[in-house]
């Protein structure tokens, strides 16, 4: 997964003009500072939107300046949109080596789950950073959507989920805040629970997956309950729920959708953010998108894929 994954963000990356960016640290874990880096464009005047951007990886490996995530970055800005990339704790670090499949399933399920916590709870508290300067960053405080590549789009949704069931990490944020948007990159939730639960609706949700995918399950991965709830499933919930959400489905395409559509798919970004976030319209959109000129490949997996292609290597 790491030999394609930085093949990809090598083929996303294209000359841009920088957006202005301030870095600071938002917090201290373990001893050790955690940065965000501030992009904004200086020619847009008033409150502005911000995305919070969670960088991808398997919770082990990943920058939030990695450089084929900086034309996205461009983009938003040039659409008035602040983008705040954060670090996060990559607690995953050769967890394979130590709880292989082979040695130790629980301790491997146990290493998941600490490392969707850990990466969640970072998101919240720079989230509660970005609140905190939010009057002398000009940005609007109703307006603050995350934003993740696979791991960070789990961390994303991870992190609405929480929010929704009131966890106790969530306390960090003001009472009653939520995103105003999430947009998940190849996505899920990680529960040991069954299938996640929503107290409350959540705010609206895009979601792209490719249905080939054997990092990130389309619809799920789980035995006894435990595992990952991808997005299809998501959205089965999210439209039963009468909640908002985009599901841009890709047939037989694999873990590329965790960066293809920060540059393919920017239209379809832009307008749920216009149409979904900003004028709040209450929209449920699925898009299902075969691509005839690429071969099918194999939609089903079991949970040992999962686990064997993700970290294995």
């Amino acid at each position: 997964m790491r030999k394609l994954y930085f093949l990809l963000l090598m083929l996303v990356c294209m000359s841009a003009d920088a957006a202005d960016k301030q870095t600071f640290s938002f917090v201290e874990r373990d001893g050790k500072q955690l940065f965000l880096d501030h992009y904004t464009a200086d020619s847009i005047q008033g409150l502005r939107p911000c995305v919070i951007f969670v960088f991808g990886g398997g919770f082990a490996v990943g920058k939030r300046d990695s450089k084929g995530y900086l034309p996205y970055f461009e983009y938003l800005c040039k659409n008035g949109i602040d983008v705040v990339s954060i670090d996060y704790r990559l607690a995953f670090s050769h967890a394979y080596d130590d709880y292989g499949w082979k040695k130790s399933k629980k301790g491997l399920v146990e290493k998941f789950k600490t490392s969707v916590q850990w990466a969640a709870e970072d998101l919240l508290a720079a989230t509660a950073f970005v609140l905190d300067n939010a009057e002398s960053w000009s940005v609007d405080t109703s307006r603050v959507v995350v934003c993740g590549s696979s791991a960070g789009a789990i961390t994303c949704l991870q992190a609405e989920n929480m929010i929704c069931n009131a966890d106790k990490a969530t306390e960090i944020l003001p009472s009653g805040f939520n995103y105003a948007g999430v947009i998940s990159f190849a996505g899920a939730i990680f529960s040991t629970k069954g299938k996640p639960k929503w107290q409350h609706h959540p705010c609206p949700v895009m979601m792209f997956h490719g249905n080939s995918d054997n990092n990130v399950p389309y619809r799920k991965a789980s035995l006894f309950g435990i595992g990952f709830y991808g997005s299809a499933l998501i959205t089965e919930q999210l439209k039963e729920m009468g909640a908002s959400y985009y599901f841009y489905s890709a047939q037989y395409r694999d873990h590329r959708m965790a960066l293809e559509p920060m540059w393919q798919n920017r239209g379809e970004i832009m307008e749920f953010l216009r149409e979904a976030v900003f004028e709040k319209r209450t929209l449920q959109i699925e898009k299902t998108v075969t691509d005839l000129s690429k071969p099918k490949t194999k939609t089903k997996f079991s949970l040992k894929d999962y686990l064997s292609h993700d970290y294995a290597s």
